[in-house]
């Protein structure tokens, strides 16, 4: 070959192949695009943070709402709630953050705005990291009504400065969800998502809820 002859270029293989796998995408039938579309997952609906988020946060803020400090809080049914945090394809958004608050057995927030009458043996706060799976765990009590609301536990979770997500967790099966207006508000498929059961667990009287939770990451 003459030494001042080019070189043919090699064929960009990834290039093409990327080219062709999209073209092979938009040329698939209308009903496989759509189910592959259907495949991800529904995100959790998003709810008000309401008006009881702790202006400070107590000392001990861990994933034990039960125990606050020195303090071991008896009133109410124990209960472990757990889940996962995933994206709409349904990987673990690792990194992310799970908030819970709620009020005590006696329906009071740790707030300012209730008037300071929450039980100081309830820690009424926690939160928690999630594993490298994107799972998290709580240990507090099956929430409880107070006036004008049915029984619920606000949740939030956070990613760095990011707040990906606010929202409520309902009981399954509790009658004063008919007559809770930010329940109602909810269609069925919400209504699903945020509506979780509290079943007795196995070895102990601690009642168990899971609770799967979908972002935008």
């Amino acid at each position: 070959m003459d030494p001042l002859t080019p070189i043919p270029a090699l064929p960009d293989l990834p290039r093409r192949r990327l080219l062709l796998g999209s073209a092979a995408l938009l040329a698939a039938p209308p009903f496989l695009r759509d189910a592959r579309a259907q495949s991800r997952l529904a995100l959790t609906p998003a709810q008000t943070e309401g008006p009881f988020y702790p202006v400070e946060l107590p000392a001990d803020s861990d994933a034990d709402l039960l125990v606050q400090g020195a303090q071991r809080y008896a009133k109410g049914r124990p209960a472990w709630l757990d889940g996962v945090v995933t994206d709409a394809a349904g990987r673990p958004v690792r990194g992310a953050v799970v908030e819970i608050w709620q009020c005590d057995a006696d329906g009071h927030y740790h707030h300012p705005g209730d008037g300071g009458r929450a039980d100081p043996a309830f820690q009424g706060f926690g939160r928690t990291s999630v594993a490298a799976d994107g799972s998290y765990r709580f240990r507090t009590m099956r929430p409880v009504a107070y006036s004008g609301r049915t029984p619920h536990i606000h949740v939030k979770v956070r990613l760095g400065s990011r707040e990906l997500l606010t929202t409520q967790l309902y009981v399954e099966g509790e009658p004063l969800n008919e007559r809770d207006g930010l329940w109602r508000r909810l269609d069925a498929a919400g209504r699903a998502a945020l509506t979780v059961p509290f079943r007795a667990g196995t070895g102990g009287d601690a009642l168990r809820a899971r609770f799967p939770i979908v972002v935008a990451a």
